[in-house]
């Protein structure tokens, strides 16, 4: 069986200032405004981690950044 290990990030918000996350009543979530530079940003992040075998599970957009959760296998 599979043994993974997890580790929880925080970005902060200026890195992500013109990022616009809404929610809807029903709870369907899009982003909004999101300029070339800030998807290179999330990019760059998500391959950064990449490279050391993170893959990732989830994120979260808040007042103060963006909450990424990953996980690796254990070797």
């Amino acid at each position: 069986m599979k043994k993974f290990m997890y580790e929880i990030t925080l970005h902060p918000l200026d890195q992500f200032r013109k990022v616009a996350f809404f929610c809807t009543q029903e709870g369907v979530c899009s982003l909004q405004e999101l300029p070339s530079d800030q998807i290179n940003l999330l990019k760059d992040l998500l391959n950064r981690r990449g490279d050391k075998s993170w893959e990732l599970v989830d994120m979260a957009f808040g007042k103060d950044g963006l909450l990424a959760f990953w996980k690796r296998e254990k070797e």
